[in-house]
């Protein structure tokens, strides 16, 4: 299994920065691919920004420009720098990895998630 473990949410006004971090842990063979989804009340998950084993970095419309994805591949690492926050970007925010774990001699690939951070943007 793969274990998630995020940090850095919390409240800030309208504006202001937050940077959130993960980090991944487990019997990781490898991971492909990790990255950044939001929730709010009665709405799907969605992408925020994502970033392959390659450092390609995708962002969502909504974000761009203002958000930063950087991943450190030697310690299974991700973090997300989140500038000029706007209230519509308050949500639960959720890593992700695309990784393949190892049991035994056995390798198995999947989607892992962490539990979830707060971010509330509001003055």
């Amino acid at each position: 299994q793969v274990q998630l473990e995020e940090s850095g949410g919390g409240l800030v006004q309208p504006g202001g920065s937050l940077r959130l971090s993960c980090a991944a842990s487990g019997s990781i063979f490898s991971i492909n691919a990790m990255g950044w989804y939001r929730q709010t009340p009665g709405k799907q998950r969605g992408l925020v920004a994502g970033i392959t084993s390659g450092d390609n970095p995708k962002y969502a419309d909504s974000v761009k420009g203002r958000f930063t994805i950087s991943r450190d591949n030697a310690k299974n690492t991700v973090s997300l720098q989140m500038n000029s926050l706007k209230p519509e970007d308050t949500a639960v925010y959720y890593c992700h990895a695309d990784a393949t774990i190892t049991y035994g001699s056995i390798r198995y690939s999947g989607d892992y998630w962490g539990q979830g951070t707060q971010v509330t943007v509001s003055s």
